[in-house]
């Protein structure tokens, strides 16, 4: 797949980016590069490689989930924080309906 200058301006309209012609010119190789790089990656046998998310392996470390009994630091506050709200509902707070 190759662009030319017209493809060029339509997407340059598309994203909202004002070119000039000579800016205009100088994208067309550009993005063809780029394409003709596209279009080797496609020829890559990856058959039986994973999918990853990272070249490295990552964990995230967890803590213990753990309400702390104390009311001055901790949880077992719900009832004093929810008296300041405006609207409380079933032990939460109330909010308006975004979406109808």
């Amino acid at each position: 797949m190759s662009v030319d200058t017209e493809t060029v301006a339509r997407i340059a309209a598309l994203a909202r980016i004002k070119l000039g012609d000579g800016e205009l010119e100088a994208m067309v190789p550009e993005l063809n590069g780029i394409l003709a790089w596209v279009e080797q990656l496609g020829e890559v046998d990856v058959t039986g490689v994973e999918p990853m998310t990272a070249v490295i392996p990552n964990t995230l470390r967890l803590r213990d989930d753990v309400i702390d009994a104390d009311p001055l630091t901790g949880g077992g506050r719900r009832d004093a924080v929810l008296a300041n709200a405006p609207a409380a509902e079933h032990g939460f707070f109330g909010v308006p309906k975004v979406i109808e």
